[in-house]
């Protein structure tokens, strides 16, 4: 059996993070109270990766991190310490790389490879397109980017693209050797012309004597120079090749293979494909039989052909194992979509969980208010859904305009043979496809080989007639045929294996136009409340009262009840904490609203105006820059402090940078507006450079301070309720202290581990930890507290019944507060305050509200817990149970409670 999951820890790998490092952590993981580490990929990756996203051998170590030896270390120390693995898996893409043989194979031999089937490459194009040039292939040719070279370390020629290098065709250097001065070349001309793949082997065999000889070598480099000054001879070389070099701005319409979101640096895995799928994950499997695997988290489990298909291969190949690995997937939950029960799986990564906990602390009843002084600075009316259905479409006929144009072909091939449908043009097809896929609610459907789920059939039916009464597509015919495709509503066998192309080509593409325009454009755009605008968030869903929380807690429970729990992740926008300071904003609008009017007022000379009506920052940017820096400042930060600030401002300039690019209203990767970015890092320095800006941080540090250590109370409820909640905790790398990190890479920065294990060794108990709360060890001496209290009864808090608790009295809206109970009579309960800014008051100095402020508040417990004698955790002292738990008692000496009884 696996080790029972109590809680995750996640850590980033690479950029000086290895296996001896993790190996070095092991007995802090054990000290906080971990079950797992959780490792980002660690899989060999692309030359210069910062992620491991990109991986380029599924089936070894990235030597960089200290290879097998390295991780059977690690792993070995994990197991002393009883410590499970949890890795972080790619299926979906791999990185187009030279450290790719099996990518390599491919453009060596092209269709004729062994893994030509192994990528998912449209064999229709004429050449695999690899759009990797600066300017166009004309320019690079004639500027001399584009030459061929002898490899010394590789002992073979390839071609070269700016010191980018692809493997070449055996059978094509007779190219080369024709300008080889050598009384060898006939014969090599022989041999290497009438070669086939199968002889790859032998061929570098051939090769490799004859570049042994020195004068050949010699010789053979002498001819490399003379081809490569003679531009039609390369030129000829070149389209000799299975692949054809390209301008980079090509990619978005005319690549030959699928990509990972508009990346085309990842390219598309057919793991539905046996023995691509046997090939992947013979290391995986090796672990698993090792016992030394856990679990397993599948990346982007939405971009695979068949995600049900696939998630049972893995759960098959484990069970033939003996051995029980846990499966988690990523997978953005949307609205009211729930995870599917066929796949069988643990769960989720925890996206939905954030939302719900955003949903909790956020004061929907300002919302209008917040709405009103976004507007009024911002100086416009935004609609955030008609923004996502613009920026969906634009990101779908423009970014992904490659993947339309596939998706065109399909549905025309199928339209084609049948008499109602053989005239619809393409035109009207693909923007039938695309108003389809705008209208979507969801990341993507699950129609398979299998059948047509249910829940698909209507969310298509939906998508259809929304898409319809939009009128974008004039005729309704064609966008009904567009859902007929997706539901496999044909009779003939041809047209259903049409079909099914079609559709599963769109289910892999819309979870890309979905990410690209809400959480990579429009969560950049919409700026009224940012800490709403996460992964899997939904910005106008703001805020809901604690009924909602507990129904959202019981899905959690009936679904995944292992699910992971996440606050942070490599993936979010912005820190758990910086995110529990913003949702204070929502109770206090116009307070926030007369701050960002005088912070306007203090910062406006060094606001740009670059004529043409741009401003920059501009108007919506910059109502969310104060946000982002209220929820990056340190909570013990000193204004005075000038190499503080600066270094804030360095992290606060690469985040304005990436937030603008990715929003692409007035800059973007692809065409970066200089004028504009420079202006607004000018506008960021300054706003931190007092000598520059005056008294502006010191002042806006001072007026926030309310939203601060509200902020912190909103860190302690939510990090108690991630403890206590139906779930797995997911703890993402140092955020057991205060999380106010920015978006990637600002998330990724080292940890200093170091002073973490000497803050968690001190003695404290979480009561003495308030005293100095700017700090953030209160949160982490909470964190280990509840940890231990879940390793004490870990199926308590996953599978355990889940019971919502009734509040009454004055303050009744500002505590959530629910029981967990199993049948072995085992029984916790979690106490937590909400709205923490009305419930502090704009003067508190401390995260921590006079126990007289509660009033005759209390928790009710039902009759059956009621005479229960319970430990507090967090405080070690006994409370007796009652009918009602009185929170100035029960809160007197910490804001938080988390009660037990066996």
């Amino acid at each position: 059996m696996s080790r029972p999951l109590v809680a995750t820890y996640r850590l980033q790998f690479r950029e000086g993070t290895g296996f001896a490092q993790a190996e070095g952590l092991v007995p802090y993981l054990g000290q906080l109270g971990a079950s797992h580490l959780y490792a980002s990929p660690i899989f060999a990756a692309s030359k210069g990766s910062t992620h491991g996203y990109d991986v380029v051998d599924y089936n070894r170590f990235e030597p960089d991190l200290g290879g097998d030896a390295g991780f059977n270390a690690m792993s070995d120390a994990l197991i002393r310490a009883d410590l499970g693995l949890v890795l972080d898996f790619v299926p979906n893409h791999m990185g187009v790389s030279p450290r790719n043989r099996w990518w390599e194979d491919v453009l060596r031999w092209g269709r004729e490879s062994w893994h030509a089937e192994t990528f998912d490459i449209s064999w229709d194009a004429e050449k695999i397109l690899i759009p990797t040039l600066g300017k166009p292939y004309g320019e690079a040719l004639e500027s001399g980017d584009l030459q061929i070279v002898y490899d010394e370390e590789r002992r073979e020629i390839r071609f070269s693209a700016s010191g980018y290098t692809l493997p070449v065709d055996p059978r094509t250097l007779s190219h080369v050797f024709a300008f080889v001065e050598h009384e060898e070349r006939d014969r090599l001309v022989r041999r290497f012309s009438s070669a086939v793949p199968a002889d790859g082997e032998e061929l570098g065999e051939r090769f490799a004597e004859h570049v042994a000889d020195p004068a050949f070598l010699e010789a053979l480099k002498r001819g490399i120079g003379a081809i490569n000054a003679d531009k039609a001879a390369l030129h000829a070389f070149h389209e000799a090749q299975t692949w054809r070099l390209a301008w980079w701005r090509l990619a978005r319409e005319k690549l030959s293979y699928r990509r990972f979101f508009e990346i085309a640096d990842l390219i598309g895995v057919r793991q539905e494909m046996r023995r691509v799928f046997r090939e992947s994950h013979q290391t995986i499997m090796r672990l698993a039989r090792e016992r030394r695997l856990d679990g397993i988290r599948i990346d982007h489990v939405d971009g695979v052909a068949d995600p049900k298909g696939y998630l049972h291969e893995l759960d098959q190949n484990f069970q033939s194992l003996r051995r029980d690995v846990f499966i988690h997937v990523e997978k953005i939950l949307t609205g009211p979509e729930r995870l599917r029960k066929s796949w069988r799986i643990a769960g989720t990564t925890g996206y939905e969980f954030i939302q719900a906990v955003a949903n909790l602390f956020v004061y929907g009843a300002q919302e209008e208010a917040m709405t009103r002084a976004y507007q009024d600075f911002v100086g416009e009316t935004e609609d955030l859904r008609a923004m996502i259905a613009d920026q969906k479409r634009a990101i779908f006929t423009h970014n992904l305009a490659g993947e339309l144009s596939v998706l065109t072909s399909e549905a025309i091939n199928v339209a084609e043979r049948g008499l109602s449908t053989r005239d619809f043009g393409r035109d009207d097809l693909s923007r039938s496809i695309v108003e389809v896929a705008t209208e979507l609610p969801v990341y993507r459907t699950y129609v398979g080989v299998d059948g047509v789920p249910e829940k698909d059939v209507e969310v298509i039916d939906q998508a259809v007639a929304r898409a319809q009464a939009g009128r974008e597509v004039e005729a309704q015919e064609p966008v009904a045929f567009v859902g007929r495709l997706l539901k496999l509503a044909f009779e003939d066998g041809r047209d259903v294996t049409g079909a099914l192309k079609f559709t599963r080509r769109f289910q892999q593409t819309t979870g890309a136009v979905m990410a690209k325009a809400v959480e990579d454009t429009v969560f950049y755009r919409y700026n009224r409340l940012i800490a709403l605008n996460e992964v899997g968030g939904e910005p106008d869903h703001y805020g809901a009262d604690t009924n909602a929380f507990h129904d959202q807690m019981q899905i959690r429970l009936k679904d995944q009840p292992d699910g992971l729990m996440a606050l942070s992740t490599h993936d979010t926008k912005r820190g758990e904490d910086a995110r529990a300071r913003i949702y204070a904003l929502s109770e206090a609008p116009e307070a926030w609203s007369e701050i960002v009017e005088r912070a306007a007022e203090a910062l406006k000379a060094f606001r740009a105006d670059l004529g043409h009506g741009r401003l920059s920052p501009d108007p919506a940017t910059e109502w969310g820059f104060y946000q982002s820096l209220l929820g990056v400042l340190p909570a013990d930060f000193d204004p005075a402090d000038e190499a503080a600030a600066a270094a804030i401002a360095q992290r606060l300039q690469a985040f304005a940078e990436k937030a603008v690019r990715e929003a692409k209203r007035f800059t973007s990767w692809t065409a970066p507006a200089e004028d504009y970015e420079a202006a607004l890092k000018s506008f960021v320095e300054a706003a931190l450079s007092p000598s520059k800006s005056g008294p502006f941080l010191a002042a806006f540090w001072r007026e926030v301070q309310p939203f601060v250590v509200a902020g912190a109370l909103n860190s302690l409820s939510q990090t108690l309720i991630r403890l206590a909640a139906p779930g797995v905790p997911d703890i993402y790398q140092g955020t057991e202290f205060y999380d106010l990190s920015l978006v990637d890479p600002d998330n990724r920065r080292k940890i200093d581990f170091e002073a973490r294990a000497r803050a968690m060794a001190n003695g404290e108990g979480v009561p003495e930890a308030l005293a100095h709360w700017r700090d953030g060890e209160v949160k982490a001496k909470l964190t280990a507290a509840a940890l231990k209290a879940r390793r004490q009864a870990p199926n308590l808090f996953t599978s355990g019944k889940y019971l919502p608790l009734e509040v009454t009295g004055p303050m009744a809206d500002h505590v959530v507060a629910f029981a967990r109970t199993d049948d072995e009579g085992r029984v916790a309960v979690a106490v937590a305050p909400r709205l923490a800014y009305k419930l502090l008051g704009h003067k508190a100095e401390r995260p921590m509200p006079d126990p007289d402020r509660w009033a005759d508040t209390a928790v009710r417990l039902p009759s059956h817990l009621a005479g229960a004698r319970f430990e507090n955790v967090l405080t070690l002292r006994e409370v007796r149970g009652a009918p009602a738990l009185p929170l100035r008692d029960l809160l007197a000496d910490l804001p938080v409670a988390l009660l037990l009884a066996d």
